[in-house]
């Protein structure tokens, strides 16, 4: 498995992979899907074009003899925060190790590129199972909840009012 940095044209096979595997039928086939609390997209081509022409931002890819397999985006909050977001796996290959790989290889890009030495994400607070899958790897909740962006098409069509963002953080 090779991890490296996206480029642009990188972007229509990575927004194929992550639909696939946070959106609709196929993603239901992994176990880290939100196919049961949204509809609609989880992003699009113009977000990830904004991802990688932001110096703050990274988007780094796992793939295998050409084949794209995974993600993860990496933002630079401030001098010793970094944020951890868009960890993506193909279906097919999830409880493999390759989302603990890219998780290991995000916390370790953030603290030696960026200095980083606290890495957060927000996780939708219904998703149980995905948050105590981080927490098992050093996350920790801050007892803090964020909004998720209701009525904005763009972040997908939530199947409930309730839904939230709970923060996690670790030290990196």
């Amino acid at each position: 498995m090779n991890i490296r940095p996206a480029r642009s044209d990188d972007i229509e096979p990575l927004h194929a992979l992550i639909e696939s595997a946070y959106r609709g039928d196929s993603a239901k086939r992994g176990w880290t899907h939100e196919a049961d609390l949204l509809d609609g997209q989880r992003t699009d081509a113009e977000s990830l074009a904004a991802i990688l022409a932001d110096p703050d931002q990274r988007l780094l890819l796992a793939e295998s003899e050409g084949q794209l397999q995974g993600c993860v985006q990496l933002s630079r909050v401030d001098g010793s925060v970094a944020y951890l977001g868009l960890l993506t796996v193909d279906p097919a290959l999830q409880a493999g190790g390759l989302g603990r790989a890219l998780l290991t290889h995000g916390e370790a890009y953030a603290r030696e590129q960026w200095q980083s030495q606290i890495m957060e994400m927000t996780v939708i607070r219904q998703r149980a199972e995905l948050i105590a899958y981080y927490e098992r790897r050093g996350y920790v909740r801050t007892g803090e909840y964020r909004p998720f962006p209701h009525g904005n098409p763009r972040f997908g069509l939530p199947k409930s009012d309730a839904l939230e963002f709970a923060v996690l953080r670790k030290p990196i």
